[in-house]
């Protein structure tokens, strides 16, 4: 299974590409349809649905364009189901951007396994950082697409519409320091980390 990371949008959010062979999921279209494009024709992939870790502004930039292009279903959590059309709840009307007013999601997710073609992952719901955020663990590559929850040496901001620290810290400690120590978190932004590494050195735990 492979990565591709692009570091896009206004605050330069990770969206990944996940891929094995020639189908991809991608993860948090954040912005610049344009780069996330021409990664999918550079590898010659084919996409086959968009999954999001949460519906923030900065998370769902290039999410229209992108569905699209491609004419392929978009996942998010159900706790989210409203959040895509009403930029108060994104985001995007806070901090001077333009809008983001997208269609609602094709898929309402809940905790648990997914098969998408040929991908096996699942779906943890991890709320803190917002109602409906999800971490997506892929078991037999070892790995988790993370979106704001946990990142490197800290978490997610919680003081955004429907945040709660308690929630966050409860929710990370028992969904996502539970796993392999040795998977790795690919986060919504920042490097890359594992789940030892946090559980041993980050401030918010430690």
């Amino acid at each position: 299974m492979n990565i591709i990371t692009l570091s896009l949008g206004p605050l330069g959010t990770n969206c990944y590409i996940v891929f094995n062979h020639q189908d991809c999921l991608i993860f948090d279209p954040s912005g610049d349809a344009d780069k996330i494009i021409e990664a999918v024709n550079t590898n010659e992939l084919n996409p086959i649905a968009i999954c999001l870790t949460h519906a923030h502004f900065d998370h769902i930039g290039a999410l229209e364009s992108i569905r699209n292009k491609y004419n392929i279903p978009v996942y998010l959590h159900e706790a989210e189901s409203t959040w895509l059309s009403d930029p108060k709840l994104n985001g995007s009307s806070l901090f001077g951007l333009p809008e983001i007013k997208c269609n609602d999601a094709d898929q309402f997710l809940n905790e648990g396994d997914l098969h998408l073609a040929d991908f096996k992952l699942k779906a943890l719901h991890v709320p803190g950082h917002s109602p409906g955020g999800v971490s997506f663990l892929f078991e037999e590559g070892g790995f988790i697409i993370g979106g704001d929850s946990l990142f490197q040496g800290g978490i997610g901001r919680t003081d955004l519409y429907g945040g709660d620290m308690e929630a966050l810290l409860k929710n990370i400690e028992n969904k996502l320091f539970t796993l392999h120590g040795d998977f790795k978190v690919f986060p919504g932004h920042g490097s890359p980390t594992t789940i030892n590494e946090e559980k041993n050195h980050n401030p918010f735990f430690n």
